[in-house]
């Protein structure tokens, strides 16, 4: 089966069977492949297109999700300037800094703050608290960083990779141009795909 095909929406899916379809479209995509950056960039495409494609709920322009992508902590991208944290021995320095990682969609913030006492937005907060941040009315939450000033709602889900210490790795997020866009049945399926994505790669 070519690849782009793994996008394809059979009709009538209610939200769950959506999110299991979307998780089981995803699996042999990353099946064989350890790269973290390969597999978000798949991930993230695959996300994005089947959920313009889910007519019941994202298909039109007024409710679209207009983002989906990751935040990556720094110091798991290959620049010399971060401190390479080896995550099987815990947590020696915090992360200060998550970085922009694959994506789809316009232009994104580059980096979100997640220094103790800085931290600010449901990004960061997704990555401290290690929870799932479902955000029904983006202009509500405080200390919202507004990428896009056309997102009226957004959920983020931490990717937190189960070692000898438990760790999050970064944040899968998503942004709707609806308010109340994402419900808890798009939580639970999105966590469940960002723990598939988080175990599936080498970090």
């Amino acid at each position: 089966m070519p690849h782009a095909d793994s996008a394809y929406v059979p009709s009538g899916l209610t939200k769950p069977e959506f999110w299991d379809h979307v998780h089981d479209q995803l699996a042999p995509l990353l099946e064989g492949q350890r790269n973290w950056v390969t597999n978000l960039a798949n991930a993230s495409s695959l996300i994005y297109s089947s959920l313009l494609a889910y007519a019941p709920h994202f298909g039109d322009g007024e409710r679209a999700v207009n983002w989906c992508g990751f935040y990556v902590e720094s110091s798991l991208f290959p620049a010399p300037r971060y401190f390479k944290r080896d995550l099987t021995q815990g947590r020696h320095n915090p992360p200060t800094e998550l970085l922009l990682a694959p994506f789809c969609g316009k232009p994104a913030c580059q980096v979100i703050n997640v220094a103790p006492g800085k931290a600010r937005g449901v990004c960061a907060n997704a990555f401290i608290d290690a929870q799932t941040k479902l955000v029904p009315d983006v202009d509500a939450y405080p200390g919202h960083i507004a990428c896009d000033g056309q997102t009226k709602s957004e959920v983020v889900c931490p990717l937190i990779l189960q070692q000898e210490q438990t760790a999050v790795v970064g944040v899968l997020d998503l942004d709707c141009l609806a308010v109340g866009g994402f419900d808890a049945d798009d939580a639970a399926g999105l966590q469940k795909i960002a723990d598939l994505i988080v175990n599936a790669c080498d970090w």
